[in-house]
């Protein structure tokens, strides 16, 4: 049973229990597809919630919107609940705010490029090192000039402003080659294509949002509709952590709070790590470092422990293991990494337990008093008091529409930015080109008596040239950062 200190997990030889001290520690949710890691995740977050904890989650499946509703009655659930000695499993749905990227199945998610960042938006697009090296050198260019970078289309007009002005540039930030820029640009055409304009732009996400506790203490549980988003995983996974990353940012020093003040849970985790470069994995791993001490827990998901960097996950230290197969020699691998993980138990052998494992059971070693890891312990996971599964979209609307976020996020907002400084000093640029242009072309039609100019002539020739090279001059200061900033 849940206490003022602790999450119920479930029981076999003894209660397993997660202590809220020590839930900031991060964890590890593992095992194959279909051995309980979802009803795992989800009891762990009713008991976040009824512990006053803020909880943001990933639904992939579309089976953690269930917890917005509440559970009914179950022979199976309630035999489980009679054999770990729960006693009545008090049915009931979770404080839920739904959440969408593309604000189908929830509020919109947005933020914006320049919050993202040339790193992440470079692991997002997929880019060469010479590319990020553009991206970087247009990052540059937009900060000295106080150009807003929100959107898409501030970015792609930038690009295209730096191709146009390469040789300029250049000889400022550095080599800006036409063949990057392309390349850029067409990544960027895939992301529009996939949907990933909607991420970007404003009002952006305000991370005190998914912070929300109600009026009777509980802690709001921010779901993530991420069905539509796991078909373009770079999406997913760089929204991740670009989330964990503003939280690093932002959130003070708390050093060792009574409870965390957040708790994510990153499900299909081995997302985070497939193809990504050492720079990444390393921001990651410092970020999961030092989150800790902001109160913060994170709490990977995935079936295979070995999905994970070591660096990484040496620092989960709350372990919920479900069965794991060992058919092939990776399965292998992956059962014998697990089992060597875990403080052992002599009443069994580790290794052959985890393949052994039932549905809704698994081996459990959470953190005890003084932050040591707990006996690994075989354990009958409780079953959980919300809805197992998901719901219907009239479900969801109510739930929406009772939302305490209410309408902020839903209509987007498109200020000045990059985009529309560089549209409007192309359209004037051209106008006085066009203005030089007739002046110019009036001059040359005048009647004349002779080659000899009178002082008008010379006068008006002498004003055009004048114009001309104010213009030319104009355009050299903006690209170089002399012309004011405009902030």
């Amino acid at each position: 049973m849940d206490t003022a200190e602790s999450i119920f997990i479930g029981a076999g030889e003894r209660p397993q229990n997660l202590l809220l001290k020590y839930a900031n520690r991060h964890g590890l949710i593992a095992g194959a597809t279909g051995t309980g890691k979802t009803v795992t995740l989800q009891i762990l977050a009713e008991g976040f919630s009824r512990a006053g904890v803020p909880v943001f989650l990933a639904d992939v499946k579309g089976d953690l919107a269930g917890l917005s509703q509440a559970g009914t009655p179950n022979p199976k659930f309630a035999d489980r609940a009679a054999k770990i000695g729960l006693g009545d499993i008090g049915y009931a749905p979770s404080p839920v705010v739904f959440w969408d990227l593309f604000g189908e199945q929830g509020h919109p998610v947005r933020t914006t490029v320049s919050e993202m960042g040339p790193l992440l938006l470079s692991r997002l697009l997929d880019l060469s090192e010479a590319q990020e090296g553009v991206l970087s050198i247009i990052f540059q260019i937009a900060d000295d000039e106080g150009w807003l970078l929100l959107d898409l289309d501030d970015l792609q007009s930038l690009l295209a402003f730096a191709a146009e002005n390469a040789r300029e540039i250049g000889a400022r930030y550095g080599n800006v080659s036409g063949a990057s820029v392309g390349a850029i640009q067409r990544k960027l055409l895939t992301l529009r294509q996939q949907g990933g304009e909607h991420f970007f732009g404003e009002p952006a996400l305000e991370l005190p949002e998914l912070m929300r506790t109600t009026w009777d203490g509980r802690g709001c549980v921010n779901v993530l509709a991420a069905d539509r988003l796991m078909e373009t995983p770079q999406l997913y996974a760089t929204f991740l952590l670009w989330l964990l990353s503003e939280l690093f940012e932002e959130l003070p020093e708390v050093g060792d709070p009574d409870k965390p003040k957040l708790v994510f849970f990153f499900d299909e985790a081995h997302l985070l790590f497939n193809d990504a470069p050492k720079a990444l994995v390393d921001r990651i791993e410092s970020v999961v470092r030092l989150i800790r001490s902001k109160g913060v827990g994170i709490y990977f998901v995935t079936q295979n422990p070995i999905d994970l960097p070591d660096r990484v996950l040496g620092q989960l230290g709350n372990r919920v293991q479900h069965a794991l197969r060992a058919f092939t020699p990776r399965d292998q691998k992956a059962v014998k990494s697990a089992a060597e993980t875990f403080r052992a138990n002599p009443a069994f052998d580790v290794s052959t337990v985890i393949t052994e494992l039932g549905v809704g059971e698994a081996l459990v070693s959470p953190l005890e008093a003084k932050g040591v890891p707990g006996i690994v312990e075989r354990t009958l996971i409780r079953p959980p008091s919300s809805r197992l599964g998901p719901i219907t979209p009239d479900e969801r609307r109510e739930v929406i529409g009772k939302s305490p976020v209410g309408s902020r996020y839903d209509k987007p907002v498109d200020r000045e930015s990059a985009h529309e400084i560089l549209g409007r000093r192309a359209e004037e640029a051209a106008r006085n080109a066009a203005r030089a242009g007739n002046e110019k072309g009036a001059a040359k039609r005048g009647p004349r008596a002779s080659n000899r100019q009178t002082a008008t002539e010379a006068f008006t020739k002498s004003m055009v040239r004048s114009i001309g090279y104010a213009i030319g001059r104009a355009v050299v200061r903006g690209v170089l950062g002399s012309i004011s900033k405009g902030r």
